[in-house]
């Protein structure tokens, strides 16, 4: 039941980034359509290629921002004793959230394409430890 939930989020990720890719080439064409009747039709796409460099310089500065400061903040922060995976993983997620959904969707790929050894997977982590002697 967890790993199908799992699998539905990336999928719902993916839904969610292929209808924000088509947003933004729709947008990019209605933004030559308009441009079209004023300039050539050069003069439009290199306009609109300035617009998208623009928008994509913004969003790099703006998580540029947050980067930096989240990285002053985690400096100031205890170190903890001893090694916890699961802070692990969420502090890489946070740091790298780019990264971290490109990973999980390589891994609901490969999931997908080879279900035994998942199944194999998922049984070594969710089954109960053998009681110790």
């Amino acid at each position: 039941m967890i790993f199908e939930k799992t699998l539905m989020t990336l999928a719902a990720a993916a839904a969610i980034a292929a209808a924000a890719a088509v947003g933004v080439v729709s947008a990019a064409f209605a933004v030559y359509a308009v441009l079209v009747p004023l300039v050539t039709p050069a003069g439009a796409a290199a306009i609109v290629a300035a617009v998208a460099a623009l928008i994509v310089a913004v969003a790099g500065m703006v998580a540029a921002r947050k980067v930096e400061g989240s990285r002053n903040a985690h400096h100031n922060a205890p170190p903890q004793a001893g090694f916890d995976m699961t802070a692990k993983v969420v502090e890489i997620v946070r740091d790298r959230p780019i990264m971290s959904i490109g990973i999980g969707l390589a891994a609901g790929i490969f999931a997908l394409k080879n279900p035994t050894l998942t199944a194999a997977v998922a049984k070594a982590f969710l089954d109960p430890k053998p009681p110790q002697r």
